[in-house]
């Protein structure tokens, strides 16, 4: 399975069609926030998340140190605002244009596990399944898009090796 995500042209295009899907969703999202003032984090994730934790089913709090780390971060709730709206739409615009995918994926990821941990459902479980698709196939997800250019430009002009004279 591994072997026919990373190298087969199939692969590619239904990774394609999978990464721009998911592109238009995030990208929807996070320019709904941006243009729409940033969100409020305050009165939104991040105060339901400490009000109403992800409780199991002995009516304990799941997740105490996702909560103590939210609880950390409400007094910079406007930061946060304007970084889960601009990076909702970069990792939106990365997955449709298939730049920097992988990297795209697994901030996409990243905002997934966070929401879930905060106890919002909603697509979150789907994108994650999807997104891992994604990161497993790496190069091959942005093959059909702009990585086929800048992953190669990042590996000669960025991570070349020095030469010792």
């Amino acid at each position: 399975m591994v072997k026919f995500l990373r190298n087969s042209k199939v692969a590619s295009i239904l990774l394609t069609l999978v990464r721009i899907y998911l592109g238009i969703t995030w990208t929807m999202s996070g320019w709904s926030k941006v243009t729409g003032g940033a969100t409020d984090a305050t009165r939104g994730m991040l105060s339901a998340a400490i009000k109403n934790p992800v409780k199991g089913p002995t009516g304990n709090v799941v997740y105490p140190w996702f909560n103590d780390m939210i609880s950390s971060i409400l007094p910079h709730s406007a930061g946060m605002s304007v970084l889960i709206s601009w990076g909702e739409l970069l990792v939106g615009l990365g997955l449709i244009f298939g730049c920097l995918t992988t990297a795209a994926a697994f901030f996409g990821l990243l905002m997934n596990f966070s929401y879930l941990l905060a106890g919002a459902i909603s697509v979150n479980p789907e994108f994650i399944f999807l997104e891992y698709f994604i990161l497993i196939a790496g190069f091959n997800a942005g093959k059909i898009g702009l990585d086929r250019w800048v992953i190669p430009w990042i590996r000669t002009h960025i991570f070349r090796k020095k030469q010792i004279a």
